[in-house]
């Protein structure tokens, strides 16, 4: 097994929020809810990088940054219609998804 990290992001509406992310090319793994009604607990995955994304409160605080360094960050900011920033570090987008969370998306400088 290999270790690894998954951020967990706290979601209104996992379905919602799952589809956004399937904009950013993150597939739903599988859903769990302890009864029908009560809140989501999801995981995405865009190859190797995972998320949880959770309709709990207290899992998480709305408005959590994450960087997400990806190969093609022209490819994300068409989706979003939003401009490409230039860094000394990366070339970079800022983006909210339905719940605020914060997400900062590169293609690192060589």
């Amino acid at each position: 097994m290999d270790e690894d990290v998954i951020p967990v992001l706290r979601v209104e509406d996992a379905a919602a929020a799952v589809a956004w992310y399937g904009r950013l090319g993150f597939a739903k793994q599988w859903e769990h809810r302890f009864e029908p009604g009560l809140p989501a607990f999801a995981e995405v995955a865009r190859g190797g990088v995972r998320l949880f994304l959770s309709g709990h409160e207290g899992d998480a605080r709305p408005g959590t940054p994450v960087h997400l360094r990806v190969r093609d960050v022209e490819a994300a900011a068409s989706e979003f219609g939003v401009r490409v920033r230039d860094s000394p570090w990366a070339r970079e987008i800022e983006l909210r998804d339905p719940a605020g969370n914060r997400l900062r998306i590169g293609t690192p400088t060589e």
